[in-house]
């Protein structure tokens, strides 16, 4: 993988005609702290408050990040980073490893009651026994931003090296280091 994502960088650019496909992808948990994107993308892209309705934001056991699943009459807000490059996508991607597959949701945006498609990251396994309760950002935010950032680090370089390990390899060998 070694640039893999780093060579991808001028999609459409210098082709005249045409102009790189941007994306938009709702982040609901770590991803919703601009440090942890800025970290992972090297820069903060634009984004806005936005409700995604018939999901819902489960803690997991044995993890500090959350997970989405569908669920009826629930709701879980978040944002929508918008002007997400394939290069980025391909990094999210990576980051959000074999436990989530991304899917297009239609989410509400709050300031301006519109709806879009946007990409979102949902729970490979939904018959998971490890899912309970609700994930409260603001609670990771103080107990555990601060080590994600460090453990985001650790995979943002992993990735650019030739034989890189997983992100759930990374944030395993990163967890079990810190105790």
């Amino acid at each position: 993988m070694s640039g893999s994502f780093a060579s991808g960088a001028g999609i459409g650019v210098g082709a005249q005609s045409q102009s790189p496909v941007l994306h938009n992808v709702f982040v609901y948990g770590s991803l919703l702290a601009d440090d942890v994107v800025k970290v992972l993308l090297k820069r903060v892209p634009p984004s806005s408050s936005a409700i995604l309705h018939g999901f819902h934001r489960f803690s997991i056991k044995g993890r500090v990040y959350p997970a989405i699943l569908p669920v009826e009459n629930k709701k879980v807000t978040g944002k929508v980073l918008s002007g997400i490059t394939n290069p980025e996508l391909y990094i999210l991607d990576a980051f959000e490893d074999v436990e989530y597959e991304r899917r297009t949701v239609e989410v509400s945006l709050m300031d301006i009651s519109e709806k879009l498609q946007a990409h979102t990251y949902v729970w490979s396994d939904k018959n998971d026994p490890d899912l309970h309760g609700d994930w409260v950002f603001e609670e990771w935010k103080q107990v555990h931003m601060d080590d994600f950032i460090k453990m985001t680090s650790g995979f943002v370089e992993e990735l650019e090296l030739p034989e890189s390990k997983p992100r759930v390899a990374t944030y395993e060998s990163f967890y079990k280091q810190e105790g």
